[in-house]
């Protein structure tokens, strides 16, 4: 993951390095040869791929792909920090730090109430709802119109899977995680973050981001500390943060790090509006020749 980059942008190639000295081990390999079962380790895949998206970032800024500057910027979960990172809300090395330790935090929650995710297909949020509340499971990510992310314990996320399939859904998908996330199940962590967040030196975002847990921009540091700490148990709204931007007459939304997933959520949200996504060095180039 980011290799690429590494080999064709010296400003990527910087963030790489930069992560390895901030973190004090060698992300950069971990990254680029695994092994890719600890690569997926919740404590290493969130400061892989917070560099990876900032590594993109800076690549696409060193090619000159990114005309004028953002109106808003938003990010999925872990991208929220990513987002902060981007808007020098969060120094870099304070940032891949923070997430190292918020991805720790969740492993050991992980570990201590043991949880599972399934995504939800062609079923209305309040039925989604319903069926959580009667199966003792929670919404955790409302990612689109179709697509809806539930979690808690693997007996609950069981019934519940059933339950939805019951009520009518189109597919019901047992996800790979290590954890619950952004469910009650993860309250452990976010105690222990609070402390970590407590001591992290926020400043007030250059851009507004929008917030997973409200869909509303964000514009101080002190909300966006009350956010990170707040989003570790809350759902992800990435559905309605997507129609606010919109609704602020926003045309275009880039994509910036490793995948697609949100370029693809935000056509089926908006389907007017422009996507672009840049994750690669070949799509990096391209863009910058246009």
């Amino acid at each position: 993951m980011g290799r690429d980059l590494y080999d064709s942008f010296s400003s990527a190639r910087e963030v790489f390095d930069q992560a390895d000295q901030a973190l004090g081990f060698n992300l950069t390999s971990l990254c680029f040869y695994g092994p890719a079962e600890e690569l997926r380790q919740t404590i290493n895949a969130q400061p892989a791929i917070l560099t990876t998206s900032i590594a993109c970032l800076a690549a696409a800024a060193e090619s000159g792909c990114l005309d004028g500057g953002p109106v808003y910027m938003a990010g999925h979960s872990l991208g929220e920090f990513t987002a902060m990172v981007a808007a020098n809300a969060l120094d870099f090395d304070e940032g891949v730090r923070l997430v190292h330790e918020r991805g720790r935090l969740m492993q050991e929650a992980g570990a201590a109430n043991p949880g599972t995710m399934a995504a939800i297909i062609g079923l209305e949020e309040s039925a989604v709802e319903e069926v959580c509340l009667q199966a003792g499971s929670e919404i955790c990510n409302l990612n689109s119109p179709n697509q809806i992310i539930i979690g808690g314990t693997k007996e609950a996320v069981v019934r519940a899977m059933e339950m939805a399939k019951a009520r009518g859904a189109n597919r019901v998908i047992p996800l790979n995680v290590n954890g619950a996330f952004h469910s009650s199940l993860m309250k452990p962590a976010a105690e222990k973050f609070a402390e970590v967040l407590s001591e992290a030196p926020f400043e007030d975002p250059e851009v507004p981001i929008i917030a997973n847990t409200t869909a509303k921009p964000l514009t101080t540091a002190r909300e966006l500390k009350d956010e990170s700490l707040r989003q570790i148990c809350a759902p992800v709204h990435w559905q309605r943060s997507v129609l606010y931007m919109t609704e602020q007459k926003i045309n275009t939304i880039v994509e910036i790090g490793p995948g697609n997933v949100l370029t693809g959520l935000t056509k089926r949200i908006a389907s007017n509006v422009r996507t672009m996504n840049l994750n690669t060095e070949s799509s990096i180039r391209d863009q910058g020749k246009k």
